[in-house]
């Protein structure tokens, strides 16, 4: 995710002696209490990457908000789930860029819609977010068409003036989305995203943790980077034996699967100091929908030196293993399901955890009956 060139102030990792949340790299879950991280930031009530998200996750009690970041055509980072807006955005109902309207394939996968990269800065903050889960999310699905696409530049501002108005440090958790396929365009992220790190101040100080699906990008990172100690690299495992984009794109054999084996996991600790596999993969479901017995990934991901923080629980019934759900029906929230869910998770020894609803993450974390 982070490119080539960082020398503006030396590095990013001079962290202010008062910024609790800026943890060192390869801290423990005996030594810190699990984090909540916001993912999209409160994604669950209000249309995911915008300020307004970001704001709820933060007022919520999130400890790290999360930007995924790609690119616009003329070079500046926006945070959108997907280069794909089709989705999350009101463009189907713009006239002025039907013709936009394209198919392309992206990490293999071919897919039709508006892609921001083809666009300019100027022409996203024409359009305005729209919740991806309107069915289900009718609360955020309230808030469509009233909120701007946001850069990662005002994202680090507006976090940074949230720190200074709670008084507490926020974190932030950025994935670079599909590396690969944005390097074969010409629109790379990884400089790019360098650059705003080191422009602003309190991404030299606070605590911030690079994502990606991808492997070659994260070792780039650590080669320029270092091990400065406000930054972590996380390595995103998917399931399986899907293959890592840039892996699949250079003819390599790695899967998933084999990233998630304790060899794999002390592989993975050369170059990155945490892991973040899809939750299912430490706690599996068993055929009838509820939770199993859980895997090893915790224990040797710690045993290698990593941080595990599993991503996504979301509120909704549909999302929730079956020994949590309730009988409102699959798109019902169920607040208690999502917190008992976590809960069980949390007895696994996870050092963190994403989650589609920060305050119930929050609360998840309180002892039992308080």
């Amino acid at each position: 995710m982070i490119a080539s060139g960082f020398t503006r102030r030396g590095a990013i990792g001079s962290v202010a002696a008062g910024c609790a949340l800026a943890l060192s790299p390869r801290a423990t879950a005996a030594t810190a209490v699990p984090l909540v991280i916001a993912h999209r930031g409160a994604s669950a009530l209000r249309p995911e990457h915008t300020l307004a998200a970001y704001a709820k996750a933060i007022a919520d009690g999130a400890d790290y908000i999360e930007p995924d970041l790609v690119v616009t055509r003329d070079g500046l980072l926006v945070a959108r789930h997907e280069n794909n807006i089709a989705e999350t955005t009101d463009v189907a109902g713009r006239p002025e860029f039907a013709g936009r309207r394209t198919r392309k394939t992206v990490d293999g996968t071919a897919q039709d819609g508006w892609f921001c990269e083809d666009f300019t800065l100027a022409e996203l903050k024409t359009l305005r977010a729209v919740e991806r889960l309107g069915g289900m999310r009718p609360v955020s699905a309230g808030y469509d068409g009233q909120f701007q696409l946001a850069t990662f530049e005002e994202i680090v501002d507006f976090t940074a003036a949230e720190a200074a108005a709670r008084g507490r440090t926020i974190g932030l958790i950025p994935e670079l989305k599909h590396g690969s396929y944005f390097a074969g365009i010409g629109l790379p992220l990884e400089d790019r995203f360098l650059g705003v790190l080191a422009a602003h101040a309190y991404t030299r100080r606070a605590p911030v943790e690079v994502q990606s699906f991808e492997i070659a990008n994260l070792r780039y990172l650590r080669t320029r980077l270092g091990r400065p100690a406000n930054v972590r690299l996380a390595q995103l495992i998917d399931a399986g034996d899907v293959r890592p984009a840039d892996v699949a794109k250079a003819g390599g054999d790695t899967t998933y699967a084999a990233m998630a084996t304790a060899a794999g996991l002390r592989t993975i600790a050369t170059y990155a100091d945490v892991v973040a596999p899809g939750t299912r993969a430490i706690i599996p479901l068993r055929a009838d929908g509820r939770l199993g017995a859980p895997t090893r990934l915790v224990a040797d991901a710690h045993a290698a030196g990593l941080l595990v923080h599993p991503w996504t629980f979301r509120p909704e019934n549909r999302f929730l293993a079956a020994d949590f759900r309730d009988g409102a029906g699959e798109n019902a929230r169920n607040p208690a399901g999502s917190i008992a869910e976590i809960r069980r998770y949390l007895a696994t020894g996870i050092d963190g955890f994403f989650t589609d609803d920060p305050a119930l993450g929050r609360a998840a974390l309180l002892p039992v009956g308080a």
